[in-house]
């Protein structure tokens, strides 16, 4: 097992000890603002509740008497070896949670040795964020322009180093968040285009532009927001090298699914000739090992990774991608396999969840310092 993964690396004594201490303090950190543009979803908030909800009702079928003594959980996403199958989620506005915005993310995820996909409505620049790490990664576009906007950004990624590059496909049209609306509060990047009227090009992007994009540019494309094995099956047949199964966490379309429950049907849909990803309420441990049993090859941190900033900064991300790391040892060690590679579905059935349906669920034992309700 990791010898890490009991104090933060390169940062002496670990101040946070479990997971559910990140979103305590980012509460208390945090402007009710910002608070509820990272904790909150559009609407009523079902499909938000529904990301956790359907992880909830997923219970495992543990093996026993096997050597378990050696545990390895790395992956691989996207041509290379990850210390653990995660990536940072892209999030708009990482700079109202933590100082540096995109830059403490890119590092934070660097230092520990996963991929953070670098959003187009975060601070700083992807020149700049790629100019703080060693290697940048993984970059998201919205579409704010015509086709030389997109190639634009290609070639920009490409100068920069990403070695893969996503589109965002479900946020056609802008959510009614409502927790921002009643405090008429515009997250920054949404401000910073206030005066722009480049959505509709998001408003129009189609197959078409997939296929024109996989004609003209080498970069491996990610298309981030499947939701459906219909839309799995044409993203493979337009030649996508990554299906990114996301609801937006629960952020566009109201009453949606759960993440983990679309997750089958979209990788049975690829068939295995692409990568699927997945993001959406995932934020323990055992919640990565659900995924990976489901097929997933990586498994994308949003919220979690704006707790850790919110809460500590940089040390902070890197804080909690050590506490999944070791969550997710003890998880397959107590399934009695070494690797995710040795899990099929034989690990896992479903189950009446046992707590309260909540955003929260996954942190029975959180106290709010400041207010009673999230």
């Amino acid at each position: 097992m990791s010898s890490t993964s009991l104090r933060a690396t390169g940062y002496g004594e670990p101040e946070f000890l479990t997971l559910q201490e990140l979103p305590e303090r980012a509460r208390i950190n945090l402007p009710d603002t910002s608070w509820d543009y990272l904790a909150g979803g559009a609407e009523t908030e079902t499909t938000y509740l529904r990301n956790r909800l359907s992880l909830d009702s997923l219970a495992f079928r543990p093996r026993v008497c096997n050597d378990v003594s050696t545990i390895d959980v790395s992956g691989n996403f996207m041509g290379l070896k990850r210390r653990l199958p995660v990536f940072l989620a892209p999030i708009g506005s990482l700079e109202s949670f933590a100082a540096g915005g995109g830059v403490a993310a890119a590092r934070g995820a660097e230092t520990f040795g996963v991929d953070h996909m670098v959003s187009s409505v975060t601070q700083p620049d992807m020149e700049t964020i790629a100019g703080n790490v060693n290697q940048a990664t993984l970059f998201q576009l919205y579409v704010r322009g015509d086709d030389s906007f997109v190639d634009d950004h290609v070639k920009r990624a490409v100068d920069c180093g990403f070695r893969a590059f996503a589109v965002t496909v479900d946020t056609a049209h802008y959510s009614r968040r409502e927790r921002d609306i009643i405090k008429r509060f515009l997250p920054a990047g949404r401000a910073r285009g206030a005066n722009k009227t480049g959505h509709n090009f998001q408003m129009a992007w189609n197959w078409d532009k997939v296929k024109r994009f996989k004609d003209k540019h080498t970069i491996p494309l990610i298309l981030k927001g499947i939701a459906t094995a219909e839309d799995a099956a044409l993203a493979v047949e337009y030649g996508v090298d990554c299906v990114y199964v996301s609801n937006h966490g629960g952020r566009q379309l109201d009453y949606g699914r759960g993440a983990i429950d679309v997750l089958p049907e979209v990788v049975e849909a690829v068939g295995g000739k692409a990568e699927v990803a997945v993001d959406g309420g995932f934020c323990r441990g055992t919640d990565i090992v659900k995924a990976m049993i489901l097929g997933a090859d990586a498994v994308g941190l949003g919220r979690m990774q704006g707790y850790a900033l919110a809460a500590g900064g940089e040390p902070g991300l890197v804080r909690m991608l050590e506490i999944l790391e070791r969550e997710c040892e003890v998880a397959l060690g107590l399934l009695g396999v070494t690797s995710f590679s040795e899990l099929d579905r034989s690990y896992i059935t479903t189950a009446p969840p046992v707590l309260t349906p909540g955003p929260f669920a996954a942190f029975p034992h959180l106290k709010w310092p400041r207010h009673n309700e999230f």
